[in-house]
């Protein structure tokens, strides 16, 4: 699937893609802003083409590096086929940021002053079949490893950002961390922990409930999407993270005491 399928406006109850559903590897790859589709009866949520071209609408470039690193790493990945405008499954339900009414500078017309009932008709429309179908894959592998893939702009309100990959963790650190071992030792990208975001930003929302209560290993990746702006660099930075991902869980593997659940 590329990201032009994800464009195309999902029917109803199709709001979520499985790509590489058989995949074999332990390793369950998710993608929570693949695409920009609005459904039409949102009438683009009020906004400009410009602006659903935007970082603001979707992850530039992730879900390109998602599909690659489904490919070699044999690992099913779960994409939403919604933007993140409509609804963000990268953040809790209760969270106002969940359908957020601006977005940096970009006032977002057609969330502002929902009510309560329509936040919770949007989520059970657009976060629920996502959750379950995460669920559902995760269960059908023993020790399952959870990662997600995300980018993010280069510039944001005004700041230029000079990390080029991030690892993200909330409270189990054990494959974030071996992870940073690997990529200090190619010391070619700046790749730091916990940034752009943090835990304390609530962009950790899919790891916490998806991976934290059942002790898998699990790990947020975000890449500068200027990184990732055409096929060749989308293509060597699926083969790096993966070779990050590979060797840190080889690293634990060898590690009992790290793999088990802390």
């Amino acid at each position: 699937m590329n990201e032009q399928a994800l464009k195309d406006e999902p029917a109803l109850g199709d709001v979520v893609a499985v790509i590489n559903p058989a995949g074999a590897g332990r390793v369950v790859l998710v993608c929570e802003h693949a695409a920009n589709a609005i459904p039409s009866e949102l009438n683009g949520l009020g906004l400009n083409e410009h602006a659903l071209q935007s970082h603001i609408a979707w992850d530039l470039g992730a879900l390109a590096v998602a599909e690659a690193m489904s490919a070699k790493l044999d690992a099913p990945l779960v994409a939403h086929r919604v933007s993140r405008l409509v609804y963000d499954c990268n953040r809790a339900p209760n969270a106002l940021d969940a359908i957020p009414d601006i977005s940096e500078y970009q006032k977002i017309p057609g969330n502002v002053g929902l009510s309560a009932a329509d936040r919770q008709a949007r989520t059970v429309r657009y976060y629920a079949p996502f959750c379950d179908t995460l669920s559902a894959c995760l269960k059908k592998r023993v020790l399952p490893v959870l990662i997600t893939v995300h980018s993010f702009t280069p510039v944001y309100k005004g700041q230029r950002r000079d990390v080029e990959i991030g690892i993200l963790h909330d409270r189990d650190s054990r494959l974030a961390d071996e992870i940073l071992k690997c990529a200090g030792r190619n010391s070619d990208r700046k790749v730091m922990r916990n940034l752009p975001y943090g835990p304390e930003d609530g962009v950790t929302f899919t790891l916490v409930r998806h991976a934290l209560p059942y002790g898998l290993l699990n790990v947020m990746i975000e890449i500068r999407n200027d990184l990732i702006a055409d096929v060749s660099s989308q293509q060597a930075m699926a083969i790096r993270l993966s070779e990050y991902v590979t060797n840190a869980l080889s690293a634990l593997e060898n590690n009992a005491d790290l793999a088990q659940v802390s």
